[in-house]
Order: structure tokens, then C-alpha cells, then sequence
């Protein structure tokens, strides 16, 4: 008894102590914040009280790594290339918050999901180009940015699994930070092209408006990000629309119902609107391409009825080519534009030896991308089996540079051509089983879910496609993508959980069983 009280004691007297170090330290941070200016003060607090909520809410911070992460192409420019953009730190303090609390908890451990054998397949192969690559650091970063996507999916499940949040709850705060990060670049986007009035001269179109790049610095990747936000929120729209005709219908049970004015209808169809807009003004034609093909998805998706929904894509197919001829006819001059950039597309898929080909003005872009292809082409014919390395495509262009072209523009803007001449024959395989996998196990949930939980995986189906093909004319795993792309593939494994599935509500408690109807 004596020494449990003289145990107590003791506890009770390191707690004072720690108290009162925890008082002392923040009130010689008082006296020094008082002397700062007010913007850094300011800055202070903020990223203190960043800090306190990520640790407290791990999932507050990965909302703030989704917001961030977009901007690390800006910061770059501004102040510097840096290993860590605000986005990586942020999602390294997320990360670090996240395992800290499963070591409390004792209770950390990695999801079974489909997306981990695929995942760890690709790691593998592209781990083992790096024995005999130009430069191990290049492959290393490439490979951080892959692991990064597997701890953001496993993070994801954690907390869903969690007794005090579940499934529903992290599935609607997901969703939203994935939308609103996006709406965010989106607004960015809309604001560059036609009302701040000034940009690059080389972004500049239609003789007075210039493409929006958000701060991705870049239009073409600013627009397959586009892509991601527009075909989730538009698959949540649909998702909340079929949920509220149903209602109307009376079919009781057929997934989560809509309620009249439902903020979650309005906000998604902000973003959806914001998105689809920004993604049009960034005037990349690959990210024109995606939209088109995602959109075509969410048509042929949008009923349980395979022959209705290939019925409705043509119809909408047949309309929006029939829309553009007619623009094209009356002279308006944005159909004209979209008409003639999508035009000139056909030239750019063109595999072959371009050397001893007269350059132009008019032709020059069409060649220097040809030239990345055909010199990623003949780095895969040297080795066809490992590659030049994982990451590596730009350190191995001297080598193979075309004399006409020899800057390495970072990529062969192919992907799969990019990865090809990293990677080899096998790591472009196992690549494509990768994103085999996920849009077959998309597929599969989509046949399962109630909606309007399917129509979000629609939407994700959407983006998949969107970004495979955006992917044949540029290299999207870029400033931050990844990281969005990681919670997405997170959201889709949440829909595994059969409580979202068509009549079946297990372990839905009452407060999670509105779900996007709240």
C-alpha cells in the first residue's frame, strides 16, 4: 500500500512538472511572439495550430496535405526547388500523426485489399531496375512517391475501421477534402484564364485569354488533376440524383436517399461545375481526351442496364459532335478553337523515325514530342527486360537525343512509353495489372453498391479512365497528383465494405445511415 501511494506520488509530481515546463515554455513563446511582426506571428500560430490538430486528427492533416500538395510547383518557382514541398511535409507530419496513434493504440496494421499484391508487384520489378540505372536518388524519389500512395490507401482503412469514426463517416470526409482541394485549384484556374487579365505569352489563346495552370505552373497537368476532380464530383452528382429518383419512385432501400436541397448535392455540383470549367480552359488537349473518355463511362454507368447506358453514350456523343459542327458552321469562334485543337490530335499519335524531317514553327511541337517518344522507344530496344532505371528516363535522354532535340523535357510525355524505357517489359506489365486490377475490382463494387455510393464509384471509374488516357501524351505523377490519386484508390477500397453494398446495412449505426443525405 506504501508503495503504491509513494508510486502515485511520484506520477502525480512528474505531471506537475511537466505542467509546469509546458507553462514556462509557452509563456517564453508569448514574450517572443510579442516582438515578431504580425504576419509572422500569424504564420506562427497557424502552423502551430496545424500542427496541434494533425496530431489530435491525423485525418485534419491529410486534408491540409490535399490542399498543400497542388502547390509545391509554385513554391518551387518562388522559392527554389526544396526535397519537401509544404504538401510532402504536411503529409509526412499526417503520416507520422497516424502511425504515432496506431503505436498507442497497439493496433497497427496493413489492410488486406486487392490493391496491395498489384501494388507490391510494381514496387518489385521497379526496385530491381535500379541495380544497373543511371542514378539510384532519381529511382528512390519515384519509388517514395509509389509508397506514398500505399500508406495513404492503408491510412484511410485504419480510420475507417475505427469504432469512433467507421466506414460512412471517413468515406463523406474524404470525399469531401478530395473535392474541395480540387475546387480550389479549379477557382485558381477559372481566375487565370479570363479576370486577372495578364500570364505567359505562350499561354495565351483565342488572342486574349491565357490557360489556366492553377499552380501546377503547367496547363496539361493542371488539367488531368481537372480531370480527377470532374469525373468524382460527377459521378457523385449522378449518385445523388438516381438515389433521389429512386426516393421519388418509392423504391425504399435502393442505397442512401437524397433529401430536397441537400448541401452535399449543392457542393458537388459546385466542384463538378468548377472542375469541368477549369479542365476545359487549360486547354490541354490530353486532358480534353480524358474528360471525353471518363465522361463516356459516367454515361454508360449511369443505369444498371448495360444496352441503355451504351444507348445514352452515343446519344451524347451524337449531340456533342453535332454541338461542335454547328458552333464550327456559325463561326463561334470557341467551337472553332476546340474543333481545331482536337483536330490536329490525330498527328501527335504518329510513331517513327522523325530524324531528316523539315521543322517548322507549326510543326515543331509535334516533332519534339515524337522525338521523346522515339528516343524512349530506343532505350526500351537497348534493354527491353530492366530498362534504364526507374526514374531515370531524363538522366539516359543524352544518350539517345535526337540532334535536333536535345533537351530532356523529364519525360517521353507518353507514360507508357516513359515506363517502357524505364522499367522494361515487365514493369510496364506489371503497371498495367496494377490499374487492371483497381478498375476491375471499381467494376465489380459498381454492380454492388446502392447508390448514391455508386455513382462516387463511377465517378472513380471515371477518373481511372480519364487519366489512362491522358497518360498516352504526358506523365501525371507529378507535383502532388500521386497523393490525390492515393486517397482516391483509399475511397475505393472503403466501398468494399459490404455496409455500402444494395440491401445490406450491416454495422451501420443510426447516425451513419444518412450518409451523403445529411
Amino acid at each position: 500500500m506504501i508503495a503504491r501511494r509513494f508510486a502515485n506520488t511520484l506520477t502525480v509530481d512528474r505531471s506537475l512538472r511537466v505542467t509546469a515546463a509546458l507553462a514556462a515554455i509557452a509563456v517564453v513563446l508569448a514574450l517572443a511572439i510579442i516582438r515578431l511582426p504580425l504576419l509572422v506571428t500569424a504564420g506562427l500560430v497557424t502552423v502551430s495550430a496545424i500542427l496541434l490538430l494533425t496530431f489530435a486528427y491525423p485525418l485534419f492533416g491529410l486534408g491540409i496535405a490535399l490542399i498543400l500538395g497542388p502547390f509545391g510547383a509554385l513554391e518551387s518557382v518562388v522559392l527554389g526547388s526544396s526535397l519537401l514541398d509544404s504538401g510532402q511535409l504536411a503529409l509526412m507530419l499526417t503520416l507520422t500523426a497516424w502511425i504515432g496513434s496506431g503505436l498507442a493504440r497497439r493496433r497497427l496494421r496493413i489492410p488486406a485489399t486487392a490493391f496491395n499484391l498489384p501494388w507490391l508487384l510494381f514496387i518489385f520489378i521497379a526496385t530491381l531496375t535500379l541495380l544497373d540505372s543511371y542514378s539510384v536518388m532519381l529511382g528512390l524519389v519515384e519509388l517514395l512517391k509509389w509508397l506514398e500512395i500505399a500508406l495513404l490507401v492503408w491510412l484511410v482503412l485504419d480510420f475507417a475501421g475505427r469504432a469512433e469514426l467507421g466506414y460512412s463517416k471517413v468515406m463523406r470526409l474524404i470525399l469531401g477534402m478530395l473535392l474541395f482541394s480540387g475546387l480550389i485549384q479549379a477557382l485558381i484556374g477559372i481566375w487565370q484564364f479570363g479576370l486577372r487579365g495578364t500570364g505567359p505569352e505562350h499561354f495565351m489563346v483565342l488572342g486574349r485569354f491565357y490557360r489556366a495552370y492553377g499552380t501546377f505552373e503547367q496547363p496539361n497537368p493542371f488539367g488531368g488533376y481537372m480531370n480527377l476532380t470532374a469525373m468524382l464530383a460527377l459521378g457523385t452528382v449522378m449518385g445523388l440524383l438516381a438515389s433521389w429518383l429512386a426516393r421519388r419512385r418509392g423504391r425504399s432501400g435502393d442505397g442512401e436517399h437524397l433529401r430536397p436541397f441537400s448541401w452535399w448535392f449543392v457542393y458537388a455540383l459546385l466542384c463538378a461545375g468548377a472542375a469541368s470549367l477549369g479542365l476545359i480552359l487549360s486547354w490541354s488537349r490530353g486532358a480534353w481526351l480524358g474528360f471525353l473518355a471518363g465522361a463516356a463511362v459516367l454515361v454508360l454507368f449511369s443505369t444498371r442496364r448495360v444496352w441503355l447506358g451504351l444507348g445514352l453514350m452515343l446519344v451524347a456523343a451524337t449531340a456533342m459532335s453535332a454541338l461542335l459542327a454547328f458552333g464550327s458552321s456559325a463561326g463561334f469562334s470557341p467551337a472553332l478553337a476546340i474543333t481545331e485543337r482536337l483536330g490536329g490530335f490525330r498527328s501527335e499519335f504518329t510513331l517513327g523515325d522523325v530524324r531528316g524531317v523539315d521543322i517548322n514553327d507549326d510543326n515543331y511541337a509535334v516533332l519534339e514530342r515524337l522525338a521523346h517518344w522515339q528516343a524512349a522507344v530506343d532505350m526500351a530496344r537497348d534493354d527491353l527486360w530492366t530498362g534504364v532505371g526507374f526514374g531515370n528516363y531524363e538522366a539516359a535522354y543524352s544518350e539517345y537525343a535526337l540532334i535536333n532535340f536535345p533537351a530532356a523535357l523529364g519525360h517521353a510525355h507518353n507514360y507508357y512509353l516513359n515506363l517502357l524505357a524505364e522499367v522494361g517489359a515487365p514493369g510496364l506489365l506489371a503497371y498495367l495489372f496494377f490499374w487492371f486490377v483497381i478498375v476491375v475490382q471499381t467494376i465489380l463494387l459498381i454492380q454492388r453498391l446502392a447508390w448514391p455510393e455508386r455513382g462516387i464509384a463511377v465517378g472513380l471509374l471515371a477518373a481511372w479512365v480519364a487519366l489512362a488516357v491522358h497518360l498516352l501524351v504526358d506523365k501525371l505523377y507529378v507535383n502532388n497528383i500521386y497523393v490525390h490519386l492515393g486517397v482516391m484508390i483509399g475511397l475505393l477500397q472503403l466501398f468494399a465494405w459490404s455496409g455500402f453494398w444494395t440491401g445490406n446495412k450491416r454495422g451501420r449505426r443510426l447516425d451513419e445511415t444518412k450518409a451523403l443525405s445529411d
